[in-house]
Protein backbone atom coordinates (compact mmCIF):
# COMPACT_ATOMS: atom_id res chain seq x y z
CA UNK A 1 0.00 0.00 0.00
CA UNK A 2 2.87 2.66 0.87
CA UNK A 3 5.09 1.97 -1.97
CA UNK A 4 3.63 4.85 -3.73
CA UNK A 5 4.72 7.97 -3.41
CA UNK A 6 1.54 9.91 -2.95
CA UNK A 7 0.58 7.30 -0.41
CA UNK A 8 3.72 8.12 1.68
CA UNK A 9 2.74 12.21 1.19
CA UNK A 10 -0.71 10.96 2.48
CA UNK A 11 0.81 9.33 5.37
CA UNK A 12 2.75 11.58 6.47
CA UNK A 13 0.25 14.29 6.33
CA UNK A 14 -1.93 12.12 8.43
CA UNK A 15 1.10 11.80 10.96
CA UNK A 16 1.42 15.71 11.14
CA UNK A 17 -2.21 16.32 11.80
CA UNK A 18 -1.33 14.27 15.03
CA UNK A 19 1.05 16.56 16.23
CA UNK A 20 -1.91 18.75 16.73
CA UNK A 21 -2.96 16.39 20.12
CA UNK A 22 0.47 17.38 21.65
CA UNK A 23 0.61 20.93 20.48
CA UNK A 24 -2.65 21.71 21.94
CA UNK A 25 -1.61 20.16 25.07
CA UNK A 26 1.58 22.29 25.34
CA UNK A 27 -0.75 25.18 24.69
CA UNK A 28 -2.96 24.27 27.70
CA UNK A 29 0.51 24.74 29.62
CA UNK A 30 1.21 27.54 28.51
CA UNK A 31 -2.34 29.34 28.94
CA UNK A 32 -2.10 27.75 32.83
CA UNK A 33 1.18 29.40 33.22
CA UNK A 34 0.14 32.70 31.46
CA UNK A 35 -3.09 32.91 33.93
CA UNK A 36 -0.91 32.44 37.19
CA UNK A 37 1.35 34.86 35.92
CA UNK A 38 -1.53 37.23 35.42
CA UNK A 39 -3.03 36.20 38.95
CA UNK A 40 -0.15 36.94 40.31
CA UNK A 41 1.03 40.25 38.28
CA UNK A 42 -2.93 41.46 39.65
CA UNK A 43 -2.19 40.26 43.39
CA UNK A 44 1.05 42.81 43.41
CA UNK A 45 -1.12 45.08 41.88
CA UNK A 46 -4.06 45.48 44.04
CA UNK A 47 -1.63 45.26 47.24
CA UNK A 48 0.26 47.88 45.98
CA UNK A 49 -2.62 50.29 45.02
CA UNK A 50 -4.05 48.67 41.92
CA UNK A 51 -5.13 50.52 38.85
CA UNK A 52 -5.84 54.54 39.04
CA UNK A 53 -8.02 56.48 37.57
CA UNK A 54 -8.54 60.14 38.95
CA UNK A 55 -12.39 61.76 38.53
CA UNK A 56 -12.95 65.48 39.38
CA UNK A 57 -12.83 67.39 40.85
CA UNK A 58 -16.54 67.71 41.60
CA UNK A 59 -18.12 70.72 43.80
CA UNK A 60 -21.94 69.47 45.30
CA UNK A 61 -23.91 72.17 46.52
CA UNK A 62 -26.63 71.57 48.76
CA UNK A 63 -30.06 72.58 47.77
CA UNK A 64 -33.75 72.70 49.56
CA UNK A 65 -36.51 73.99 48.98
CA UNK A 66 -39.24 74.97 51.68
CA UNK A 67 -42.93 73.66 50.48
CA UNK A 68 -45.95 74.59 51.85
CA UNK A 69 -48.85 71.21 52.50
CA UNK A 70 -52.64 71.94 53.55
CA UNK A 71 -53.51 69.95 56.50
CA UNK A 72 -56.14 68.93 58.61
CA UNK A 73 -56.28 67.75 62.28
CA UNK A 74 -58.94 67.12 64.67
CA UNK A 75 -60.37 70.83 66.66
CA UNK A 76 -59.58 70.70 69.79
CA UNK A 77 -61.21 73.14 73.01
CA UNK A 78 -58.70 75.41 74.62
CA UNK A 79 -60.23 75.24 77.63
CA UNK A 80 -60.56 71.40 78.62
CA UNK A 81 -58.45 70.17 75.80
CA UNK A 82 -61.19 67.80 74.36
CA UNK A 83 -62.32 67.00 70.92
CA UNK A 84 -64.85 69.05 69.67
CA UNK A 85 -67.72 67.48 68.43
CA UNK A 86 -70.87 68.20 66.41
CA UNK A 87 -74.45 68.07 67.24
CA UNK A 88 -74.19 63.91 65.99
CA UNK A 89 -71.21 63.38 67.95
CA UNK A 90 -68.74 63.40 65.03
CA UNK A 91 -65.61 65.27 65.73
CA UNK A 92 -65.26 68.32 63.65
CA UNK A 93 -61.94 68.93 61.83
CA UNK A 94 -59.90 72.08 61.40
CA UNK A 95 -57.76 72.90 58.32
CA UNK A 96 -54.22 74.40 58.59
CA UNK A 97 -50.63 74.82 56.38
CA UNK A 98 -47.37 73.44 57.55
CA UNK A 99 -44.50 74.47 55.84
CA UNK A 100 -41.66 71.91 55.64
CA UNK A 101 -38.01 72.35 53.90
CA UNK A 102 -37.14 69.25 52.14
CA UNK A 103 -33.71 67.82 50.21
CA UNK A 104 -33.72 68.76 46.81
CA UNK A 105 -31.39 67.42 44.07
CA UNK A 106 -27.76 69.11 44.91
CA UNK A 107 -26.10 71.39 42.14
CA UNK A 108 -23.21 69.04 40.55
CA UNK A 109 -20.60 71.95 39.05
CA UNK A 110 -17.24 70.73 37.04
CA UNK A 111 -14.71 73.36 36.97
CA UNK A 112 -14.33 75.51 33.92
CA UNK A 113 -10.20 75.01 33.67
CA UNK A 114 -8.67 72.08 34.88
CA UNK A 115 -4.87 71.12 34.59
CA UNK A 116 -3.45 67.64 35.79
CA UNK A 117 0.29 66.96 35.80
CA UNK A 118 1.08 63.15 37.23
CA UNK A 119 4.93 62.51 37.38
CA UNK A 120 5.43 58.51 37.95
CA UNK A 121 8.46 56.60 39.21
CA UNK A 122 8.53 53.06 38.54
CA UNK A 123 10.27 50.30 40.13
CA UNK A 124 9.92 46.30 39.73
CA UNK A 125 8.09 44.31 42.72
CA UNK A 126 8.79 40.61 42.67
CA UNK A 127 7.17 37.31 43.79
CA UNK A 128 9.08 34.19 43.18
CA UNK A 129 9.99 34.23 38.92
CA UNK A 130 7.66 36.78 38.69
CA UNK A 131 8.15 40.83 38.11
CA UNK A 132 5.96 43.56 38.06
CA UNK A 133 5.83 47.03 37.30
CA UNK A 134 4.92 49.32 39.78
CA UNK A 135 4.81 52.96 40.03
CA UNK A 136 4.37 55.86 42.59
CA UNK A 137 2.37 59.11 41.49
CA UNK A 138 2.89 62.36 42.32
CA UNK A 139 -0.16 64.58 41.09
CA UNK A 140 -0.79 68.44 41.02
CA UNK A 141 -4.15 69.25 40.17
CA UNK A 142 -4.93 73.13 39.51
CA UNK A 143 -8.60 73.94 38.78
CA UNK A 144 -11.50 76.99 39.18
CA UNK A 145 -15.00 76.65 39.26
CA UNK A 146 -17.77 79.40 38.14
CA UNK A 147 -19.76 78.78 41.27
CA UNK A 148 -22.80 81.33 39.87
CA UNK A 149 -23.71 78.79 37.09
CA UNK A 150 -25.37 76.78 39.56
CA UNK A 151 -27.81 79.57 39.91
CA UNK A 152 -29.25 78.34 36.76
CA UNK A 153 -29.98 75.45 37.66
CA UNK A 154 -32.71 76.09 40.53
CA UNK A 155 -36.44 76.21 40.15
CA UNK A 156 -38.92 77.47 42.05
CA UNK A 157 -38.48 78.42 45.58
CA UNK A 158 -35.60 76.14 45.77
CA UNK A 159 -32.37 77.46 48.28
CA UNK A 160 -28.93 77.13 47.38
CA UNK A 161 -26.97 76.25 50.40
CA UNK A 162 -23.68 77.91 49.21
CA UNK A 163 -22.07 77.64 52.69
CA UNK A 164 -22.43 73.22 52.69
CA UNK A 165 -20.81 72.83 49.61
CA UNK A 166 -17.91 70.60 49.65
CA UNK A 167 -15.19 69.11 46.67
CA UNK A 168 -14.79 65.62 45.74
CA UNK A 169 -11.89 64.39 44.08
CA UNK A 170 -12.84 60.35 43.12
CA UNK A 171 -10.14 57.87 42.95
CA UNK A 172 -10.21 54.08 42.30
CA UNK A 173 -9.28 53.63 45.75
CA UNK A 174 -7.74 55.24 48.81
CA UNK A 175 -5.61 52.44 49.83
CA UNK A 176 -3.36 54.08 46.66
CA UNK A 177 -3.15 57.40 48.52
CA UNK A 178 0.56 57.81 50.00
CA UNK A 179 2.14 60.81 52.28
CA UNK A 180 0.55 64.08 52.75
CA UNK A 181 -2.43 65.19 50.54
CA UNK A 182 -2.73 69.15 50.79
CA UNK A 183 -6.12 71.11 49.09
CA UNK A 184 -5.58 75.18 49.26
CA UNK A 185 -6.81 78.02 47.81
CA UNK A 186 -4.73 81.07 47.78
CA UNK A 187 -3.65 80.69 51.78
CA UNK A 188 -6.89 79.27 52.70
CA UNK A 189 -5.84 75.26 53.21
CA UNK A 190 -8.84 72.78 53.40
CA UNK A 191 -8.65 69.91 55.54
CA UNK A 192 -9.74 66.51 53.24
CA UNK A 193 -11.10 63.88 54.59
CA UNK A 194 -12.16 60.21 52.49
CA UNK A 195 -15.67 59.95 50.83
CA UNK A 196 -18.06 58.06 53.09
CA UNK A 197 -21.19 57.11 50.66
CA UNK A 198 -22.00 53.49 50.88
CA UNK A 199 -24.92 53.29 48.10
CA UNK A 200 -23.13 54.72 45.93
CA UNK A 201 -19.91 52.87 46.80
CA UNK A 202 -17.33 55.65 45.66
CA UNK A 203 -13.96 56.55 46.78
CA UNK A 204 -12.05 59.62 47.06
CA UNK A 205 -11.65 62.34 49.29
CA UNK A 206 -13.82 65.04 50.14
CA UNK A 207 -13.57 68.84 51.49
CA UNK A 208 -15.75 71.39 52.93
CA UNK A 209 -15.21 74.55 51.29
CA UNK A 210 -17.62 77.01 52.93
CA UNK A 211 -19.11 79.64 50.07
CA UNK A 212 -17.23 78.76 46.97
CA UNK A 213 -17.62 82.40 45.49
CA UNK A 214 -15.34 83.63 47.49
CA UNK A 215 -12.99 81.42 46.59
CA UNK A 216 -10.59 81.23 43.46
CA UNK A 217 -8.05 78.95 42.19
CA UNK A 218 -7.96 75.83 44.09
CA UNK A 219 -4.64 73.69 43.81
CA UNK A 220 -4.68 70.14 44.98
CA UNK A 221 -1.32 67.68 46.04
CA UNK A 222 -1.30 63.82 46.07
CA UNK A 223 0.90 61.26 46.54
CA UNK A 224 -0.53 57.55 45.32
CA UNK A 225 0.52 54.43 44.15
CA UNK A 226 -0.47 52.27 41.68
CA UNK A 227 0.18 49.39 38.97
CA UNK A 228 -0.77 48.16 35.63
CA UNK A 229 -2.38 52.03 34.62
CA UNK A 230 -2.96 55.39 35.16
CA UNK A 231 -5.63 57.85 34.05
CA UNK A 232 -7.47 60.87 34.61
CA UNK A 233 -11.20 62.10 33.31
CA UNK A 234 -11.66 65.27 31.20
CA UNK A 235 -13.61 67.03 33.65
CA UNK A 236 -12.77 70.47 32.83
CA UNK A 237 -14.56 73.28 30.29
CA UNK A 238 -10.52 72.98 29.16
CA UNK A 239 -9.04 69.91 30.40
CA UNK A 240 -5.42 70.07 30.04
CA UNK A 241 -3.16 66.41 31.88
CA UNK A 242 0.24 65.61 31.29
CA UNK A 243 2.46 62.64 32.26
CA UNK A 244 6.18 62.17 32.85
CA UNK A 245 7.42 58.88 33.87
CA UNK A 246 10.54 56.86 33.95
CA UNK A 247 8.74 53.72 32.12
CA UNK A 248 10.13 53.26 28.94
CA UNK A 249 6.88 51.02 27.40
CA UNK A 250 3.83 52.70 27.82
CA UNK A 251 0.41 52.13 25.71
CA UNK A 252 -1.91 54.93 25.43
CA UNK A 253 -5.61 54.31 25.99
CA UNK A 254 -9.06 55.49 26.45
CA UNK A 255 -11.27 57.85 24.76
CA UNK A 256 -8.77 60.21 23.95
CA UNK A 257 -4.95 59.78 22.40
CA UNK A 258 -2.23 62.57 23.77
CA UNK A 259 -2.01 65.50 21.68
CA UNK A 260 1.88 64.86 22.18
CA UNK A 261 4.04 62.22 22.95
CA UNK A 262 8.11 61.76 23.30
CA UNK A 263 9.01 57.93 24.23
CA UNK A 264 12.64 56.96 25.16
CA UNK A 265 14.45 54.43 26.53
CA UNK A 266 14.36 57.02 30.17
CA UNK A 267 10.78 57.13 30.25
CA UNK A 268 8.20 59.05 28.26
CA UNK A 269 6.02 62.13 28.52
CA UNK A 270 2.30 62.79 27.09
CA UNK A 271 -0.26 65.49 26.94
CA UNK A 272 -3.68 66.06 26.20
CA UNK A 273 -5.81 69.16 25.84
CA UNK A 274 -9.65 68.73 25.47
CA UNK A 275 -12.24 71.58 25.35
CA UNK A 276 -15.74 70.81 26.74
CA UNK A 277 -17.01 70.03 23.15
CA UNK A 278 -15.24 67.44 22.67
CA UNK A 279 -16.70 65.12 25.79
CA UNK A 280 -20.41 64.42 26.53
CA UNK A 281 -20.52 65.65 30.55
CA UNK A 282 -22.97 68.78 31.55
CA UNK A 283 -20.52 71.17 33.14
CA UNK A 284 -23.28 71.94 35.53
CA UNK A 285 -26.54 69.46 36.74
CA UNK A 286 -28.32 67.92 38.96
CA UNK A 287 -27.74 64.60 38.50
CA UNK A 288 -23.99 63.09 39.40
CA UNK A 289 -21.94 63.15 36.23
CA UNK A 290 -18.90 60.87 37.79
CA UNK A 291 -20.11 57.74 36.07
CA UNK A 292 -19.87 59.03 33.19
CA UNK A 293 -17.04 60.97 32.94
CA UNK A 294 -15.26 57.78 34.15
CA UNK A 295 -16.92 55.79 31.37
CA UNK A 296 -16.77 58.26 28.26
CA UNK A 297 -14.26 60.77 29.06
CA UNK A 298 -11.13 59.41 30.15
CA UNK A 299 -7.68 59.00 29.21
CA UNK A 300 -4.64 57.35 30.36
CA UNK A 301 -1.20 55.15 30.14
CA UNK A 302 -0.97 51.31 30.40
CA UNK A 303 2.43 50.19 31.99
CA UNK A 304 3.21 47.09 30.09
CA UNK A 305 5.66 44.62 29.21
CA UNK A 306 5.48 44.63 25.72
CA UNK A 307 4.98 41.06 23.65
CA UNK A 308 5.64 39.18 26.92
CA UNK A 309 7.08 35.28 26.66
CA UNK A 310 3.61 33.68 27.59
CA UNK A 311 2.16 35.51 24.55
CA UNK A 312 5.11 33.89 22.28
CA UNK A 313 5.14 30.78 23.35
CA UNK A 314 1.48 30.83 22.85
CA UNK A 315 2.15 31.93 19.08
CA UNK A 316 4.95 29.39 18.55
CA UNK A 317 2.52 26.18 19.83
CA UNK A 318 -0.21 27.57 17.08
CA UNK A 319 2.68 27.72 14.19
CA UNK A 320 4.05 24.58 15.45
CA UNK A 321 1.97 22.66 13.24
CA UNK A 322 3.48 24.58 10.40
CA UNK A 323 7.25 23.69 11.31
CA UNK A 324 6.55 20.29 11.96
CA UNK A 325 4.89 19.84 8.41
CA UNK A 326 7.52 21.48 6.86
CA UNK A 327 10.57 18.86 8.87
CA UNK A 328 8.28 16.09 7.81
CA UNK A 329 7.72 17.20 4.08
CA UNK A 330 11.34 17.75 4.41
CA UNK A 331 12.45 13.83 5.73
CA UNK A 332 9.81 12.64 3.07
CA UNK A 333 11.44 14.20 0.16
CA UNK A 334 15.16 13.05 1.16
CA UNK A 335 13.85 9.66 1.72
CA UNK A 336 13.85 9.24 -2.11
CA UNK A 337 16.98 9.27 -2.19
CA UNK A 338 17.34 6.89 0.55
CA UNK A 339 17.34 2.79 -0.08
CA UNK A 340 14.68 2.19 3.33
CA UNK A 341 12.00 4.44 3.81
CA UNK A 342 11.49 6.54 7.16
CA UNK A 343 9.25 4.64 9.46
CA UNK A 344 5.86 6.25 10.84
CA UNK A 345 7.60 6.03 14.49
CA UNK A 346 10.22 7.92 14.08
CA UNK A 347 8.13 10.67 12.42
CA UNK A 348 6.30 10.85 15.64
CA UNK A 349 8.92 11.17 17.48
CA UNK A 350 10.88 13.73 15.26
CA UNK A 351 7.43 15.68 15.80
CA UNK A 352 7.34 15.63 19.66
CA UNK A 353 10.78 16.90 19.81
CA UNK A 354 9.56 20.01 18.11
CA UNK A 355 6.45 19.80 20.42
CA UNK A 356 8.52 19.41 23.20
CA UNK A 357 10.75 22.64 22.09
CA UNK A 358 7.98 24.98 23.22
CA UNK A 359 8.15 23.72 26.63
CA UNK A 360 11.57 23.88 27.24
CA UNK A 361 11.66 27.71 25.68
CA UNK A 362 8.89 28.32 28.05
CA UNK A 363 10.33 26.89 30.94
CA UNK A 364 13.90 28.52 30.47
CA UNK A 365 12.23 31.84 29.43
CA UNK A 366 10.48 32.61 33.08
CA UNK A 367 14.27 31.70 34.05
CA UNK A 368 16.45 33.51 31.72
CA UNK A 369 14.48 35.79 29.84
CA UNK A 370 13.57 35.03 26.20
CA UNK A 371 16.14 35.78 23.53
CA UNK A 372 18.53 33.26 25.66
CA UNK A 373 15.74 30.82 26.80
CA UNK A 374 14.95 31.10 22.59
CA UNK A 375 18.31 30.13 21.74
CA UNK A 376 18.87 27.59 24.06
CA UNK A 377 16.20 25.37 23.33
CA UNK A 378 15.97 26.25 19.73
CA UNK A 379 19.47 24.74 19.83
CA UNK A 380 19.18 21.54 22.12
CA UNK A 381 16.11 20.82 19.57
CA UNK A 382 18.15 21.10 16.29
CA UNK A 383 21.13 19.52 17.83
CA UNK A 384 18.75 16.34 18.92
CA UNK A 385 17.01 16.00 15.82
CA UNK A 386 20.26 16.79 13.42
CA UNK A 387 21.90 13.46 15.59
CA UNK A 388 18.99 11.25 14.82
CA UNK A 389 18.69 11.81 11.26
CA UNK A 390 22.08 11.02 11.04
CA UNK A 391 21.92 8.18 13.32
CA UNK A 392 18.60 6.80 13.42
CA UNK A 393 17.18 8.18 9.79
CA UNK A 394 20.20 7.44 8.25
CA UNK A 395 20.25 10.79 6.20
CA UNK A 396 24.72 10.98 5.71
CA UNK A 397 25.30 13.90 3.77
CA UNK A 398 21.37 14.85 3.23
CA UNK A 399 22.00 15.36 7.45
CA UNK A 400 23.27 19.07 6.38
CA UNK A 401 19.69 19.44 4.22
CA UNK A 402 17.92 18.74 7.23
CA UNK A 403 19.72 20.93 9.41
CA UNK A 404 19.66 24.38 7.07
CA UNK A 405 16.14 23.45 6.90
CA UNK A 406 15.70 23.69 10.82
CA UNK A 407 17.95 26.53 11.27
CA UNK A 408 16.01 28.77 8.63
CA UNK A 409 12.48 27.78 10.44
CA UNK A 410 13.45 28.33 13.99
CA UNK A 411 14.96 31.64 12.56
CA UNK A 412 11.57 32.60 10.83
CA UNK A 413 9.68 31.75 14.08
CA UNK A 414 12.16 33.52 16.07
CA UNK A 415 11.07 37.03 13.62
CA UNK A 416 7.78 36.08 14.16
CA UNK A 417 7.30 35.93 17.76
CA UNK A 418 9.78 38.86 17.84
CA UNK A 419 7.48 40.94 16.17
CA UNK A 420 3.61 40.29 16.09
CA UNK A 421 2.74 43.04 13.03
CA UNK A 422 4.87 40.62 10.87
CA UNK A 423 3.65 37.28 12.20
CA UNK A 424 0.86 36.64 9.32
CA UNK A 425 2.94 37.94 6.82
CA UNK A 426 6.39 35.95 7.47
CA UNK A 427 4.10 32.39 8.48
CA UNK A 428 2.32 32.72 4.94
CA UNK A 429 5.05 33.49 2.95
CA UNK A 430 6.69 30.52 4.74
CA UNK A 431 3.97 28.05 4.15
CA UNK A 432 3.76 29.16 0.25
CA UNK A 433 7.70 28.76 0.09
CA UNK A 434 7.52 25.66 1.23
CA UNK A 435 4.33 24.52 -1.05
CA UNK A 436 6.02 26.05 -4.08
CA UNK A 437 9.48 23.95 -3.68
CA UNK A 438 7.51 20.39 -3.14
CA UNK A 439 5.31 20.55 -5.86
CA UNK A 440 8.59 21.81 -7.87
CA UNK A 441 10.76 18.75 -6.70
CA UNK A 442 8.01 16.31 -6.91
CA UNK A 443 7.14 17.65 -10.44
CA UNK A 444 7.76 14.71 -11.85
CA UNK A 445 6.95 11.94 -9.20
CA UNK A 446 5.25 9.17 -9.98
CA UNK A 447 2.41 9.48 -7.26
CA UNK A 448 0.70 5.90 -8.45
CA UNK A 449 4.12 4.00 -7.84
CA UNK A 450 5.30 0.94 -9.55
CA UNK A 451 2.76 -1.28 -10.98
CA UNK A 452 1.21 -4.16 -8.20
CA UNK A 453 1.65 -7.75 -9.54
CA UNK A 454 -1.78 -9.81 -9.27
CA UNK A 455 -2.63 -11.91 -7.24
CA UNK A 456 -3.29 -15.65 -7.76
CA UNK A 457 -6.92 -15.50 -7.51
CA UNK A 458 -6.75 -13.13 -11.27
CA UNK A 459 -5.76 -16.00 -12.98
CA UNK A 460 -7.35 -18.74 -11.36
CA UNK A 461 -10.27 -20.41 -13.93
CA UNK A 462 -14.30 -20.77 -13.00
CA UNK A 463 -14.38 -23.86 -11.84
CA UNK A 464 -16.03 -26.79 -13.93
CA UNK A 465 -19.53 -27.46 -13.84
CA UNK A 466 -20.93 -29.69 -11.78
CA UNK A 467 -21.51 -33.02 -13.34
CA UNK A 468 -25.49 -34.09 -14.49
CA UNK A 469 -27.54 -36.30 -12.11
Amino acid sequence: MFRSAGMRFIAVGVLALLMFIPLNLVSGVVNDRATYSRQTISDISREWGGQQSLSGPLMVIPVTEDVTYDRRREAVDAATGLTLRDDNGKPIFEHYQETLTETRPPVFLYPETLEILLDTKTQTRSRGIFDVPVYTASARIAFDFDADAAKATVRGEEVIHWADAVLNVYLSSNRALRGEAELASGDRIFALEPISNGSRKETGITANLGDPRKLGKFDLRLSLNGAQHLAAAATGRKTRVEIVSDWPDPSFFGDFLPDAREITEQGFSASWTIPHLARSLPQVGRETPEPLARSSASMGVRFITPNDFYQKAYRSARYGLLFIGLTFLTILLLDRAGSKPTHPVQYLMVGLAQSTFVLLMLAYAEQIGFGAAYLLSASATIGLLLVFGATALKLGKRTSVLGALLVSVYAVLFLILRSADFALLAGATLAFVALAGTMLLTRNEDWHGPERPRGPWFKRKAPDAPPAV
